[in-house]
């Protein structure tokens, strides 16, 4: 019986973490990350291309990494599909910060981040060192084209 209870602990403890993320909860985390590129990406379980490319994502995280690059995923799933959003996570190797959007006012938010994202994912919004956003980027993005704006900004 302990033992199944350490399992279960254990199984717990390694799920991703998704920190719930509303509208001053994004400012602070762009704020909290300046000096770095940051690229963060909106997702959910039922998106097949978030699904696609997030490991194309979590590798450019590994080879920038060092250089001052951050990718932070933000989960668009449901409280019902928060446990498959954090297993996703688990199974692709996402590194954290991992969040999960939980906001008042979807539209308000949407809107704050990019008057032209219409809140269909995937979406990417990429940040400068500075805290700036410098490019958005909705739908199914050109990996080496996206690459290729982060390398400009490190």
């Amino acid at each position: 019986m302990k033992l199944i209870h350490l399992l279960l602990v254990a199984g717990a403890l390694s799920a991703a973490n998704l920190k719930p993320l509303d509208d001053a909860g994004y400012r602070k985390m762009v704020a909290s990350s300046k000096g770095k590129v940051v690229l963060v990406n909106f997702w959910a379980t039922y998106c097949v291309p978030c699904r696609k490319e997030m490991p194309a994502l979590v590798a450019m995280q590994a080879r920038l990494g060092a250089r001052g690059f951050q990718l932070v995923t933000v989960s668009a799933d449901e409280i019902e599909q928060e446990k498959d959003a954090a297993a996703f996570l688990d199974k692709t190797k996402v590194p954290a910060p991992v969040y999960i959007k939980r906001v008042k006012d979807d539209d308000k938010f949407i809107n704050s981040l990019d008057p032209k994202w219409s809140g269909a994912l995937p979406a990417s919004f990429l940040y400068d060192k500075a805290g700036r956003k410098v490019k958005s980027y909705f739908g199914e993005v050109d990996l080496k084209q996206l690459e290729a704006d982060v390398l400009k900004l490190l």
